[in-house]
């Protein structure tokens, strides 16, 4: 039976690269895993956050595209992103944090059983840090600015918002094999309900949250916003076998595309927002010394020969 284990990474939209990499390594103290290009777009850089040992599913990952206008909120788009962390001692140290670095964030509150709290980055992506008690090793980064007992653990949970539930409901349950654990308000909307799919892995990491707002414009995509959520899939065979699976339930998709550090899966749910699957491995240490993810341009081979042209089109992150 094919499962998915929980949130691989999520991919979000920066028009601001340099201050994006201050505000997610400086500011929330992870670790930058690996500095390269779009791949479909080498004029872009994509940067990817995540723990120490740059583990699938604390991946926090950003298209940088520097004429990008803001992101028009609305339905049809991934609207909030969870950062797991350990504790409720986590959260107070965080609210000082935040606040000392003059990030605006809410009161810690209670969403769906855990304890939670929202801010937004320095252009309005959507964050929040969510208590989840760790249920397998962590991976602190010894170089980050945030003590080893509060640093981010990973993603989860992920809410998306749409118009109508069923249709992506069937995909989420009936294609995806996720399981529906529970609903609750929308501590956005009174009177609207949040519903919240499990994968197979444990907690917040394994958590889709859906809610459903028809009232809601239909999102404009920019900056500030997010492009995609990716889904753990552990082995490149189990893959493969989605792929097929994918094709005998009607579901179009973009084929097997091999990222090099990974292997991916695209495609839309039916209320429109992009979903990937992709593979644990090999990771991102498969170019580059664990010990230095991150400090040099990496291109994976088939753009290596590019590389000159590549860097020219960049500009420093420093």
């Amino acid at each position: 039976m094919l499962q998915l284990t929980g949130f691989h990474h999520l991919t979000a939209v920066t028009a601001q690269a340099r201050e994006n990499l201050r505000f997610y390594t400086d500011t929330l103290g992870m670790r930058l895993v690996k500095r390269t290009v779009n791949q479909d777009d080498v004029s872009a850089y994509h940067l990817f956050y995540a723990d120490g040992l740059a583990s699938p599913g604390s991946d926090l990952t950003f298209f940088d595209w520097a004429h990008t206008a803001r992101e028009g909120r609305g339905r049809q788009s991934i609207t909030r992103t969870g950062l797991r962390v350990d504790s409720a001692a986590s959260l107070a140290w965080w609210a000082s944090r935040l606040a000392d670095h003059g990030v605006a964030h809410s009161d810690v509150t209670e969403r769906n059983g855990r304890a939670v709290l929202d801010f937004e980055d320095f252009e309005g992506q959507r964050l929040s840090l969510a208590v989840d008690a760790p249920t397998a090793p962590v991976h602190p980064w010894p170089r980050s600015p945030v003590p080893a007992e509060h640093q981010i653990r990973g993603l989860g949970p992920v809410t998306m918002a749409i118009a109508r539930l069923e249709p992506t409901a069937w995909v989420l349950t009936q294609v995806l094999g996720m399981r529906p654990a529970g609903s609750y308000p929308d501590p956005d909307s009174p009177g609207h309900t949040v519903h919240v799919y499990a994968m197979a892995g444990q907690g917040a990491a394994a958590e889709l949250h859906v809610a459903v707002r028809p009232d809601l414009p239909f999102v404009r995509p920019g900056a500030g916003g997010v492009h995609h959520v990716a889904f753990r899939v552990p082995t490149f065979e189990e893959h493969h076998a989605w792929e097929g699976h994918l094709s005998s339930q009607g579901v179009r998709h973009s084929g097997l595309i091999d990222r090099f550090y990974f292997r991916s899966l695209y495609f839309r749910e039916p209320n429109g927002v992009l979903f990937e699957l992709a593979t644990d491995g090999p990771g991102f240490a498969v170019d580059e010394p664990l010990e230095t993810l991150g400090e040099r341009l990496a291109l994976p081979p088939f753009l290596e020969p590019q590389r000159s042209r590549i860097e020219a089109g960049l500009k420093p992150l420093a």
